[in-house]
C-alpha cells in the first residue's frame, strides 16, 4: 500500500488545509453537542437517572463552548460549514439517545469511543498546526485536554463494562473517523 501523495503547495493550498480543519472540527463539536444532548433528553425522562442527565448536560455544555468558538472561527476565517450539518445533528442525537436507550454503562462507552478517536483527531491537527498557526494549535491542544478528561471520566463510570462494549466502541470509532473524513471536504 502506498503512501497518500501530500497536497500540493501553491496559492491556496494553505487556507484550503485550514479550511478543512475548521470545517471537520465544527461538525465534530457540533455532534458531540448533540450526543449528550441525545444522551441527556434519555437520561432526564428516565426515573432515577436525574443525577446522569445533569452530567451529560454538563458535557454538553462544555462542548457547546467548543462550538460557539469554531463558530467564531469560521466566520472570521470565512470558512464554510459542512453541508452534512444536517446530517451530523440527527446523527449525533441519533447515537446519543440510542446508547442511553441501551443504558448507562452504553451511554459512557459512546463518550470513550468518541473520545479517543477525537482526541487521535486533534493531536494530528496540533502537530500540523504547532508552527504555521500556534495559537489554533494551543486552542485545540485545550479542547483535546477536555476530550481527554471525558474520556477517562467515562471509563472511570464503566464505559468498558458495557454490553457488547467492544463492538459498540469499534462501530462508533469507525463512525467518527468515517464522519471525519467526509466533513473535511464536503
Amino acid at each position: 500500500m502506498s503512501k497518500p501523495i501530500p497536497p500540493r503547495p501553491g496559492r491556496g493550498a494553505q487556507a484550503a488545509r485550514m479550511a478543512e480543519i475548521l470545517r471537520v472540527d465544527h461538525a465534530g463539536e457540533l455532534a458531540a453537542v448533540q450526543i449528550y444532548r441525545g444522551q441527556r433528553a434519555v437520561m432526564g425522562a428516565s426515573s432515577g437517572q436525574t443525577k446522569l442527565a445533569g452530567h451529560f448536560a454538563e458535557l454538553e455544555a462544555q462542548e457547546a463552548e467548543h462550538l460557539a468558538r469554531f463558530d467564531k472561527l469560521l466566520t472570521e476565517r470565512r470558512v464554510r460549514p459542512t453541508v452534512l450539518t444536517p446530517v451530523w445533528r440527527l446523527a449525533g442525537f441519533a447515537l446519543g439517545a440510542g446508547t442511553a436507550l441501551m443504558g448507562e454503562k452504553a451511554a459512557h462507552a459512546c463518550t470513550e469511543a468518541v473520545e479517543t478517536v477525537i482526541e487521535g483527531h486533534y493531536a494530528d491537527q496540533i502537530a500540523e498546526l504547532a508552527q504555521r498557526d500556534p495559537d489554533l494549535a494551543a486552542e485545540l491542544a485545550q479542547f483535546r485536554d477536555e476530550e481527554l478528561a471525558h474520556r477517562d471520566q467515562a471509563v472511570e463510570e464503566g464505559a468498558r463494562e458495557a454490553p457488547g462494549y467492544r463492538l459498540l466502541s469499534a462501530i462508533i470509532g469507525a463512525g467518527c473517523r468515517a464522519a471525519i473524513k467526509i466533513s473535511e471536504k464536503v
